[in-house]
Formats: C-alpha cells, sequence, structure tokens
C-alpha cells in the first residue's frame, strides 16, 4: 500500500514555447492556404454583357430626319461564384455621339454561374440624319446619302457578395456598334 507511482516531472518552459511556435506557424500556414483558395477560386469577375438580337418593328424616314422602334436582347452572364446584384444601370443609345435613347434597368439579381437574358424597345422620336454624300470611286452614277449608325452603351454596376461574407463591388460596360443603315440613291448619268 504504501507504493505510490511517480509523477513524471512537469514540462519545461522551453517545450511549452516550442509547442507554442508550431502551434503558431500551422494556424499561419493554414490562413496562407486558405487566402490563396479565396483569391484565385473567388476572385470576383466582371459580368459580361453581349447583345443577342436586335429588331426594328418600325421604322421611318422623310426627307432627313428618321424615327423608329428599336428592341434589344441582351445577355448579362455572371462568372462569378456568388450573386451579382445590380443596380443603377442603364442603356443607352447613340447616334453620332449625342444619346437619342436612355433606358434605366430595373435593379436585380443573378445568380452564380448563370445568364439572365433581357429586352429593352426604345421608340425614338425624329431626329436629323447627317447629310454627308459620299461618291465611291469606280460607281457611276451611284451616290452613298446618309448613313445611321446606333451605339448601344449598357452600363451596370453591383456587387458580388461571395461566401455571405466577403463582397466585392464590380462594373461592366458595353459600347456596341450593332446596326449600320446605308441609304443609296442613283442618279441617272449620261452616257455621252
Amino acid at each position: 500500500m504504501g507504493s505510490r507511482k511517480k509523477l513524471p516531472p512537469p514540462p519545461s518552459g522551453r517545450t511549452n514555447l516550442a509547442s507554442c511556435i508550431v502551434a503558431t506557424i500551422f494556424l499561419i500556414f493554414i490562413i496562407i492556404i486558405i487566402l490563396i483558395i479565396f483569391f484565385t477560386l473567388f476572385k470576383p469577375k466582371n459580368p459580361a454583357i453581349a447583345v443577342t438580337a436586335v429588331q426594328l418593328p418600325s421604322f421611318s424616314i422623310t426627307n432627313t430626319t428618321v424615327t423608329f422602334t428599336i428592341s434589344h436582347y441582351i445577355a448579362v452572364n455572371n462568372p462569378n461564384r456568388g450573386v451579382f446584384t445590380h443596380y443603377d444601370s442603364s442603356l443607352q443609345l447613340l447616334y453620332a455621339g449625342n444619346q437619342v435613347g436612355f433606358m434605366f434597368v430595373p435593379s436585380g439579381k443573378i445568380e452564380a454561374r448563370r445568364t439572365q437574358y433581357m429586352a429593352a424597345t426604345f421608340s425614338v422620336k425624329s431626329f436629323p440624319l447627317s447629310s454627308v454624300y459620299r461618291q465611291p470611286e469606280g460607281m457611276n452614277g451611284l451616290r452613298i446619302g446618309p448613313s445611321l449608325e446606333i451605339e448601344t452603351r449598357m452600363d451596370m454596376a453591383g456587387r458580388v457578395r461571395v461566401l455571405h461574407f466577403f463582397t466585392h463591388h464590380v462594373e461592366a460596360t458595353v459600347l456596341d456598334a450593332f446596326l449600320k443603315l446605308i441609304f443609296v440613291c442613283t442618279c441617272i448619268s449620261s452616257l455621252l
């Protein structure tokens, strides 16, 4: 009964310090690995915007003024691994650098790695065409009249929230010259 087991001596201060240093290095290593994975896999990207189709349901030209209705079909792709919430977005029609149509895009959400299709229709009031006439070389009696080149500009701003914790602000702009009409008029040339 009198025999007692001898307990090992308590660890010295040096082994406690070494254990803390090893644990700290391990935690720093794990944090670095997590940050590398986060910034490679979850790096925020701007949405991709593409005009997929354009229609001209009505078109009228009188002298040098034009009036028309134009419909756009636009695809917005969210390449991120988080939901893209867009706000402050707009769609503009430009002719010769001047705005002839404007529309706000309603706020909304695009799920991760999904594409959302949008449609926009503008009724453009009459405006004057440029009156530049060109005579191409080698085309006797054929004049190319005023041309109509309409550009679309879509600006999207929003944020991507990754892992419900990190929020990134993203923006995308697309300027697409998609519609070009050239009015051709023939003239009678004298063949003497």
